[in-house]
């Protein structure tokens, strides 16, 4: 495969991913700003604190969605090791998301409901650019690629290149 067709694949499928991880992420944000909400207008909790439980419903949600949606085709083994790091990604997120609506409510007065939704919004976008990197590169890691035989090309699938099927790597050690 060329360098340009490799570049090309690469890039196909990390749209792929995106588009995967936005989907979970749209509905999630549906989660979280439900939730929200509901806690907002129903119960005392402070802006920020209702934000933060929000956050976290949503959190659980997600990683139902990345692991048996975005993320099925990566490394299941350790699942300690990647629950125990999203959820350490996830604060830092939350950590990233409740700031911006802190900075909002406490450091501008900014907390009527519809300040407050904007606010959780933007944090919520960048958060997310934050998890996306950190979750691709450190929680659902990649499996390892595999080695073909020499002069045959492998496939590319899910990410991973593959080898090629046993009746074409016998055609291509004949040759």
């Amino acid at each position: 495969m060329s360098e340009r067709g490799a570049l090309r694949t690469r890039l196909e499928l990390l749209a792929r991913e995106v588009a995967k991880f936005g989907a979970v992420g749209a509905f999630g944000l549906v989660v979280n700003i439900a939730v929200s909400n509901l806690l907002w207008r129903t119960t005392d909790l402070q802006v920020v604190r209702a934000g933060l439980l929000a956050t976290f419903v949503a959190i659980l949600f997600n990683y139902v969605g990345f692991r048996y949606w975005t993320y099925r085709d990566r490394d299941k083994t350790g699942r300690t090791r990647e629950l125990t790091l999203f959820l350490l990604f996830s604060a830092v997120g939350a950590v990233i998301e409740t700031g911006v609506l802190y900075v909002a409510t406490y450091g501008f007065g900014w907390n009527t409901p519809l300040q407050s939704n904007i606010f959780k919004i933007l944090g919520i976008g960048i958060a997310t650019l934050f998890r996306f990197w950190s979750y691709r590169t450190w929680v659902f890691k990649a499996l390892p690629v595999k080695e073909t035989v020499p002069g045959a090309e492998g496939f590319l699938k899910q990410g991973r290149t593959e080898p090629v099927p046993r009746a074409a790597q016998a055609d291509s050690v004949r040759r």
